[in-house]
């Protein structure tokens, strides 16, 4: 059983990828495109400059966060990777006011849109990084996290941009450092080629293993699934999107 057309079982990726060197604020470790698409409107832009700093996720002066610090008493923690216009993370959030939500989102426009949702939804259980993940990643403790969302990232469709997904073997070690055992990483896409993509990477770990048992279990979306706007226009455009559950094994 597999989503793709062939229907065989994905094979070991022949290589791993490598990724270029990059800072957050400067020349990138490029996942992804442009970083944003026009200047905001001024109630967005005085939220960003009043709002962002308080939801930080990293310490100023470097170093491991303090979750206890930033989330209180709560004590399980997901991550979202590359939230979009963050409407999965506010309802995620809101149904979950227990759970320590890390968002991470490179394109400001997201940044901002989820910000107002955090404010119009009094949502006091989400921090945000408005850069590439793998900051807070790399910073995150050992075995913190119980969840971790991938909601179609940017596919990089050309065969020369292949080493900028993040579906890769350096990024899920990263991963399997950060997540407890039983930890799911949640993924989608309406890509075949980039779900095809991620099967090969995440089947080839040992950490994690796929936990579909028939197709329904990668056709039809968790039952906690709010949608979103990509969701949306795949359907609408014909594609059928995946559901990918994978598991941190013990």
């Amino acid at each position: 059983m597999s989503p793709t057309s062939s229907q065989s079982k994905p094979s070991r990726p022949s290589k791993r990828a490598a990724f270029d060197a990059e800072t957050a604020d400067g020349p990138e470790r490029k996942l992804y495109g442009r970083r944003r698409s026009h200047k905001l409107r001024s109630g967005r832009a005085e939220l960003m400059r009043e709002r962002l700093r308080g939801l930080a996720v990293l310490p100023e002066g470097g170093g491991s966060p303090d979750l206890a610090a930033l989330f209180g008493d709560r004590t399980e923690y997901w991550l979202e990777i590359g939230f979009g216009g963050g409407e999965h993370l506010a309802r995620q959030a809101g149904n979950n006011p227990d759970v320590g939500v890390i968002g991470c989102e490179h394109y400001i426009d997201g940044v901002a849109k989820l910000l107002s949702a955090i404010d119009s939804e009094a949502l006091e259980n989400v921090r945000v990084h408005p850069h590439d993940a793998r900051d807070v990643m790399d910073a995150l403790p050992d075995g913190c996290l119980s969840r971790v969302f991938l909601l179609y990232p940017d596919p990089w469709p050309k065969t020369r941009h292949h080493k900028r997904r993040f579906m890769c073997a350096d990024n899920l070690n990263a991963l399997a450092r950060l997540m407890r055992p039983g930890a799911e990483l949640r993924v989608a896409s309406d890509i075949p080629d980039y779900i095809r993509h991620s099967l090969q990477y995440a089947l080839s770990h040992p950490a994690f293993y796929w936990t579909a048992a028939r197709s329904a279990d990668w056709l039809e979306p968790w039952a906690d699934w709010p949608g979103t706007r990509y969701e949306a226009k795949a359907l609408s455009e014909g594609r059928r999107p995946a559901y990918l559950t994978f598991q941190r094994r013990a």
